[in-house]
């Protein structure tokens, strides 16, 4: 692996660990795509630091588990703005 991708991974998991952003919001800040924030800390962290790996796993299963009330919460304002 070319080492700014481990680098990339590891400043994206830093991020990710430090303020708690989804996917979707980390690669937005970074200016990837989903995909490669989902790869970067899923397979290719593993590989690099497994430590870390499970730290950033542990936010990533947070924000699975609390992503159906953020959804909710997204339809509810986009219809409180159209009335």
């Amino acid at each position: 692996m070319r080492d700014y991708i481990e680098e990339r991974a590891i400043a994206i998991a830093n991020y990710v660990i430090e303020h708690g952003t989804t996917v979707r919001q980390t690669a937005k800040d970074f200016g990837v795509s989903k995909s490669t924030v989902h790869k970067d800390v899923t397979q290719r962290l593993e590989h690099v630091n497994p430590a870390l790996a499970k730290e950033v796993r542990r936010v990533l299963d947070l924000n699975k588990s609390e992503r159906h009330i953020r959804g909710g919460m997204a339809t509810k304002e986009k219809y409180l703005k159209q009335h």
